[in-house]
């Protein structure tokens, strides 16, 4: 139970943070986006592949992002017990270097590729563990945000459909690289005669 605290914290602190860099990149200007957000094929975003969750374009934006990240990340920290750095490294290294590599030429920032990587890993988790918990977590996710997979198409301005993409496709497959603890039995090893 102090684990799950722990990373409680860690969930808000990281919450937080976000909401500390949104006040300073306001009050100069929005400055540290093109300083620091994610721009493709160029050298010079590299670091936005680990700085674009954390830049976001506006308070609405920022706000936007903040519930879907307080429930999945909740329901992560819950259920992810010691995987969590490893997931994130995957959603944010794989999914951030899939925007780079392949997005379009524009300044990408926001944490909603953090929330999609974790939405795809959730979902994808409670196919590959099978357990009642990760199952029970993965339709709980797809009730309330299933709709949010229309982001990743293309059409909307201003809004990086490719993290969106990317971040879910890295998501998913941390589910199935990254084996996660859950101490719950799986569906197939239950007898249900």
């Amino acid at each position: 139970m102090g684990a799950f605290f722990w990373r409680a914290k860690a969930l808000a602190a990281f919450v937080l943070l976000l909401w500390v860099v949104q006040v300073v990149n306001w009050i100069t200007g929005y400055g540290f986006n093109p300083a620091f957000g994610l721009i493709p094929r160029h050298v010079s975003g590299l670091d936005g592949i680990i700085a674009m969750p954390l830049l976001h374009g506006s308070f609405s934006h920022l706000m936007a992002n903040t519930p879907p990240l307080l429930v999945m990340g909740g329901l992560l920290v819950a259920t992810a017990t010691r995987a969590l750095l490893a997931v994130n490294a995957v959603v944010i290294g794989l999914g951030g270097g899939l925007v780079w590599l392949f997005g379009s030429s524009a300044i990408h920032i926001g944490a909603s590729g953090l929330v999609f990587g974790w939405f795809g890993f959730l979902v994808a988790r409670g196919l590959v563990d099978r357990s009642p918990i990760t199952l029970g977590a993965a339709l709980l996710v797809g009730v309330l945000y299933g709709s949010i997979l229309w982001g990743v198409l293309p059409g909307q301005p201003g809004v990086s459909w490719e993290a969106h993409l990317f971040g879910a496709i890295a998501g998913a497959a941390a589910a199935f690289v990254i084996r996660t603890q859950v101490h719950a039995p799986r569906l197939g090893d239950v007898n249900l005669e």
